[in-house]
């Protein structure tokens, strides 16, 4: 096994015109740095391969993937890519988005208020919308610490697992808010995203997770369905069916994106 090497230190060149400000996060395959970008007078954020991986073809190619399909896209609730860097190592360059995650802030106030709950799914609706109609990607990894709230708006970031529309996608994903389809490894569809949309908004109306990890490996999921959001807080009826049918087990009967959409949209400063 390859031994951990240190991210790179404040000051540090990470690419020419890139200037380490500090190491954000790392994990099990990437470094994130706050970085100054000298081309645009001002900081970015960077995803790079851990130096001790960095050879690696397919750390290589997941992270230029994800790259070149945010690239791709040009969307308010999905985080901006500047540019892909190829050679001599991959980089990612973002834009820097100020807020905190949502998991943060379901952690500081664990049951949004209707109104705002509505907005945050919109804005997802939203955002997977336009990745479905513009790509054939799925985004596959829908999850509070993937979602930033910034001056009330949601925007989507981590697009490492997206994938495109089929089956061998096994675990792809993480564990809690996998679909069903994802942990068996069966196909997964844009009902997949749906499911992942109904998990965020579970978490973020309930405080909890739909589902938690299982310590023999197994997935709950699995071995049961949903619970509903009516179990642990009293909201309308046409926000708590919408949840639960976004995690409905079988992907058939999940509403599509569009349907969601105006669903909440019609909850948006409900008294």
């Amino acid at each position: 096994m390859t031994r951990a090497r240190r991210p790179l230190r404040a000051g540090r060149w990470i690419a020419p015109g890139y200037r380490v400000l500090e190491h954000l996060s790392r994990g099990k395959m990437l470094d994130v740095y706050d970085a100054w970008s000298e081309a645009r007078d001002s900081r970015c954020v960077i995803k790079a391969i851990r130096p001790e991986r960095v050879a690696e073809d397919k750390a290589r190619r997941t992270l230029l993937r994800e790259g070149i399909l945010i690239r791709k896209l040009s969307h308010p609730h999905i985080v901006r890519c500047y540019e892909v860097v190829r050679t001599p190592d991959p980089l990612v360059i973002l834009e820097t988005v100020t807020g905190a995650t949502l998991s943060h802030a379901i952690e500081t106030n664990p049951s949004l208020e209707l109104d705002d709950l509505a907005i945050l799914g919109l804005h997802l609706c939203s955002a997977i919308g336009y990745l479905h109609r513009h790509t054939s990607f799925l985004h596959l990894d829908l999850k509070p610490s993937n979602v930033i709230a910034e001056q009330g708006r949601a925007k989507l970031i981590d697009f490492s697992h997206a994938r495109r529309s089929g089956s061998g996608h096994r675990g792809k994903g993480t564990r809690q808010y996998l679909a069903p389809e994802q942990a068996l490894g069966h196909r997964v569809t844009q009902a997949t995203d749906v499911w992942g949309i109904g998990a965020v908004l579970f978490e973020a109306a309930t405080g909890r997770r739909p589902f938690e990890s299982c310590e023999n490996g197994d997935y709950q999921q699995l071995t049961r369905p949903a619970a509903s959001v009516r179990r642990y807080r009293r909201l309308p009826l046409e926000f708590t069916g919408a949840v639960d049918g976004c995690m409905e087990t079988d992907p058939r009967n999940r509403p599509r994106v569009r349907e969601l959409a105006k669903i909440l949209n019609g909850l948006v400063n409900v008294a």
